[in-house]
């Protein structure tokens, strides 16, 4: 299987929004088209906020990956969050997972990323096993969020 990244451009926005849509309702998060896609125009366009790769296979879209830039003196400098990684239903299991992964790194050394953050829900254990032989870490500690604007 020949697994390439290639960044997000505005044509792929329709793909996008319809693969968010199912990525997130997997958990049962609310999902609004609208504002996705306005968000969606903004951080394409915006490179300093993070990049957005699709993950293609024989150059077809088959999940994509969300890197978000911050800055934070607990860890050096610029860090950056994993906002989401998705995969088609039909392609898990086969190693993208791991493959996205090493390139995320990859990209994080480039753009000189001191640490790399990410949230997983407690119940996805695939994930998380993922995760942890990628070094991440729980610190035990409770990711504490408020909406300023709803």
């Amino acid at each position: 299987m020949a697994i390439d990244f290639r960044s997000a451009r505005l044509t792929d926005i329709e793909w996008l929004l319809a693969a968010m849509r199912e990525f997130y309702a997997i958990d049962g998060y609310p999902f609004d088209e609208a504002i996705t896609r306005r968000n969606l125009e903004k951080f394409i366009a915006d490179e300093t906020l993070g990049k957005l790769w699709l993950i293609e296979n024989d150059a077809k879209p088959i999940g994509y990956l969300v890197l978000t830039f911050s800055f934070s003196f607990e860890f050096r400098g610029r860090d950056a969050f994993l906002d989401e990684l998705f995969i088609d239903a039909h392609f898990r299991g086969q190693g993208i997972g791991k493959t996205a992964m090493r390139f995320l790194e990859e990209r994080c050394r480039e753009y000189g990323v001191q640490a790399l953050h990410l949230e997983v829900e407690r119940e996805n254990i695939a994930a998380q096993k993922l995760y942890k032989q990628f070094g991440f870490q729980d610190h035990d500690r409770y990711l504490m969020t408020k909406r300023l604007v709803e």
